[in-house]
């Protein structure tokens, strides 16, 4: 999963939860039987033509159980997020029914799970399904990460089916049956299998059915269905499917082919033999940005797609490099956690998830690489390289930088760790950067964090977990010591990264002057803060951001209004997402308010500049670090 900007806003979100609603009229006593077993397949059907207040009606057919109860759930946590979705929360009318279609007793003991009595007489389960991108932007209720959630509208379908389809206890396994009724005039893409098409005799219905090998497959398959535009092209020997939903037509397909052909040209022979995807999927939804749009921007990767959810409103330059940086970041997932991967991942608990410790390898390494392979692949100048990496440390600055790592990644769900999550992005990338210039320094130009990664790819693969707590032994032993020295003291440690150390190793250093920032932070910190009467301020440090200098903005200027939205804590989220990835050449107009008095901003964006730190090549550098940073950056 890739965030793209929640780290940012922290200052403005107030996190709410939904209290749970449950059904007590059974006894705490009554036994729940969650024995593996096989009732054959599982079948489900969603049915998109019976669209009531934006719900879908979904039913769930098992073979017939031969104990006398059941739980039913839907998931309380998904594989790639690290938050709690309870997606349990959307779902209404639930109902048991037995062969004669008479409703059956049942509890409803938390918000994602549903407790059968007489599931020896159980026919079928049937619900409606509320999409969670209406409630998103909804004061005091919590929703799923967009990517991951689902939105039901007339002709948009984002059919997530962890949102939609439920898994009985103890029948993670069973093999299930999937069946989507629809206009037949909708398009639709998923890379989830599918056995089998009718059309009604009119023609104005289609029904699709889909297998799914066990309910893992269900979740890690998202389909879309609706008015939206579809391309396949094929990157060597994978064939990538490109959906794309703009609402207002704003964007294509043909938009992004080509960025995202040379992109992942690139990753493939960045890889080279690592690769073992043949088909990958890339759904792009692009938001409105309104009431019932998502505004939770970036991604979720499965292991041959991954869903995008941007802005619409976002200039074509700046959505293709988000969509550089976004969709690179999942495609690499194909390495960790889809290749490797410890028995949490493998074995993932949807109700009572276990984390691994390793998640600066899973989004750390992966994000690395993401950043990495465009120096490696020439898609950006070594300039633009030390930007970003700049831009992490300084991003990574943000965080409680004394919190292990690893207790960090076990306890991700709980405060004060789930604060700290995003920084699996920053100081996580970091890491890997830091392990690669050890390994390159170490080995002397022949080996780096990307050839360990395949070495245990071969050891591992998608279908062998390694176990958690021997990952860093097994590592230390494949390579140097040197690399145990510096995961004791800085991933499961609480020692602070001194990255001059490392750049040093490469003939590089730190220098005064003026960098490059955005417009609501300059180096990684806000330039803007709430205030107790609901405002939102510029803080002094609006002096130093060139943009805003320029523009005659001050500190204690109230913000009142960006391109004609009021700003208020409740709108802060959304607006200040869209000026975060706010790109030199737009027009905007912003309304300040002084002393009272209005002060109008109104002109097209330049590049915003601050004082800070920038990384630049020592030129007293011996040949040794020439050539162990050749070997970093191109080897």
């Amino acid at each position: 999963m890739k965030n793209i900007i929640s780290t940012l806003l922290v200052a403005f979100l107030l996190v709410t939860n939904l209290s749970a609603q449950k059904n007590t009229d059974l006894p705490k006593s009554t036994k729940i039987e969650a024995v593996e077993s096989k009732v054959g397949t599982i079948k489900a059907s969603l049915d998109l033509t019976k669209v009531t207040d934006d719900k879908i009606p979904v039913t769930i057919i098992p073979e017939k159980f031969k104990q006398d109860t059941v739980i039913y759930r839907l998931p309380k946590v998904i594989p790639g997020t690290y938050a709690v979705s309870d997606f349990g929360n959307f779902i209404e009318d639930f109902k048991a029914l037995d062969k004669k279609g008479n409703e059956m007793k049942f509890a409803h003991t938390d918000e994602n799970s549903w407790l059968i009595l007489n599931a020896s007489k159980l026919r079928k389960i049937t619900y409606l399904v509320n999409d969670t991108f209406d409630v998103e932007n909804t004061e005091g209720i919590a929703t799923p990460f967009s990517p991951s959630g689902t939105n039901i509208e007339k002709d948009d379908f984002l059919l997530n089916l962890h949102g939609f389809i439920g898994y009985f206890e103890g029948f993670q396994n069973n093999q299930y049956q999937l069946k989507i009724v629809s206009e037949s005039k909708f398009n639709r893409a998923s890379a989830l299998q599918q056995v089998g098409e009718e059309f009604s005799k009119d023609s104005l219905t289609a029904t699709r059915n889909y297998y799914a090998p066990r309910y893992f497959d269900i979740t890690d398959n998202p389909i879309m269905y609706g008015d939206f535009e579809t391309e396949e092209f094929q990157v060597g020997d994978i064939k990538v499917v490109l959906s794309v939903y703009s609402p207002n037509k704003v964007y294509k397909t043909n938009d992004f082919t080509e960025t995202i052909y040379k992109m992942m040209e690139a990753q493939k022979a960045y890889l080279g033999d690592i690769n073992s995807t043949a088909r990958y999927d890339v759904f792009l939804y692009l938001s409105e940005m309104n009431e019932t749009s998502p505004s939770g921007f970036g991604a979720l990767e499965h292991h041959t797609s991954t869903v995008v959810v941007m802005p619409e409103g976002m200039p074509i330059e700046a959505l293709e490099s988000s969509m550089i940086d976004i969709v690179s970041h999942e495609f690499f997932h194909i390495v960790t956690p889809l290749s490797i991967h410890s028995e949490d991942v493998h074995y993932f608990d949807y109700y009572e998830p276990t984390f691994s410790k390793h998640l600066w390898l899973y989004e750390g390494i992966t994000e690395y690489f993401a950043t990495h392979f465009q120096i490696h692949q020439g898609l950006v100048s070594e300039e633009e390289f030390y930007t970003k990496i700049m831009s992490k440390i300084q991003n990574a600055s943000m965080y409680d930088d004394t919190m292990s790592f690893t207790e960090m990644s076990e306890n991700v769900i709980a405060s004060p760790y789930q604060e700290n999550y995003a920084n699996v992005y920053e100081k996580g990338a970091l890491i890997g950067m830091c392990l690669d210039i050890i390994m390159r320094k170490e080995s002397h130009g022949q080996r780096g964090i990307l050839s360990l990664m395949k070495e245990l790819s071969l050891k591992y693969g998608k279908n062998l977990p390694f176990e958690d707590d021997k990952l860093f032994d097994e590592i230390v032993k494949m390579t140097y010591p040197s690399i145990g020295e510096f995961f004791d003291n800085h991933v499961i440690g609480n020692t602070p990264i001194n990255y001059e150390y490392y750049f040093e190793k490469v003939g590089l250093k730190y220098s005064e002057g003026k960098v490059e920032t955005n417009y609501i932070m300059n180096n990684g910190v806000l330039i803007l803060q709430p205030n107790a009467n609901g405002t939102i301020t510029f803080t002094d440090l609006v002096l130093d951001n060139s943009f805003w200098a320029e523009q005659g903005a001050l500190p204690g200027d109230v913000i009142a209004e960006i391109n004609g939205t009021p700003v208020t804590m409740e709108t802060a989220e959304q607006i200040f997402t869209e000026v975060y990835m706010w790109e030199p050449g737009s027009e905007v107009e912003v309304k300040l308010l002084r002393a009272g008095e209005e002060v109008i901003i109104k002109t097209e964006l330049t590049q915003s500049y601050t004082t800070g730190k920038e990384l630049k090549e020592d030129k007293e550098a011996t040949a040794d670090k020439l050539e162990v940073r050749s070997s970093w950056m191109k080897g």
